[in-house]
């Protein structure tokens, strides 16, 4: 959570006053997000076979999948929607692809539109643990987006997924050129990591009362 403030906070200390659906390689030559520095997810949409959404679309479903998140709403207008089509990407990923893969260094994190999403724990043994499902509205890597550290878990599509894909060096951008709105985001992100912490610390409580 410290790291995710002061990302933001040097950001707004450096804040100026002032398309057709195909496959993701072609896509992604054409984008001018491209001009930024190399993300890991380039290679990973190749391997996975991702293809590009509309980004109206995505937008759309973006909106649609944190409906509920009363902070994003407030904040996120139509007008801004302009902004998040320049700093996000919005793809669709066929069923049995490994979207994050465990113990890579991470430098994107994954926003699930539609579709399911495992989220296992690969065992020594290779066996896999299954910790979660990720479903619309879920955001997948967000931890290694932040602090650059080894995945956690691998995710696996279950089903036709969409996703918006969120960058670091996007999200670097978003926050100086856009930071009401890259506060709206991390700050979604935060509430969600807090929740998921104590989700675990309870599991974690319970399992040390009954031992």
């Amino acid at each position: 959570m410290k790291r995710l403030l002061d990302r933001f906070k040097s950001a707004l200390s450096d804040a100026p006053e002032a398309d057709d659906e195909g496959f993701y390689a072609t896509q992604f030559m054409e984008r001018p997000e491209a001009t930024r520095a190399p993300s890991a997810w380039a290679a990973r949409a190749l391997v996975v076979g991702a293809h590009v959404l509309p980004v109206a679309t995505g937008v759309e479903m973006l909106m649609k999948a944190w409906s509920e998140d009363t902070f994003m709403v407030s904040l996120v207008q139509p007008e801004d929607h302009a902004a998040l089509q320049t700093h996000l990407e919005f793809v669709t990923v066929p069923p049995g692809r490994e979207l994050i893969v465990q113990d890579e260094k991470g430098d994107y994190a994954l926003i699930v539109l539609e579709g399911v999403v495992a989220v296992d724990r690969v065992q020594p043994t290779g066996a896999r643990a299954r910790l979660a499902e990720a479903r619309e509205g879920d955001i997948l890597g967000e931890m290694s987006l932040l602090d650059a550290g080894a995945r956690f878990a691998s995710c696996v599509t279950l089903s036709r997924c969409s996703v918006a894909v969120i960058t670091r060096a996007a999200l670097d951008e978003f926050a100086i050129e856009e930071p009401r709105l890259a506060f709206a985001l991390m700050a979604s992100i935060a509430r969600r990591q807090s929740l998921r912490m104590r989700q675990l610390s309870a599991r974690l409580g319970a399992l040390l009362t009954a031992g």
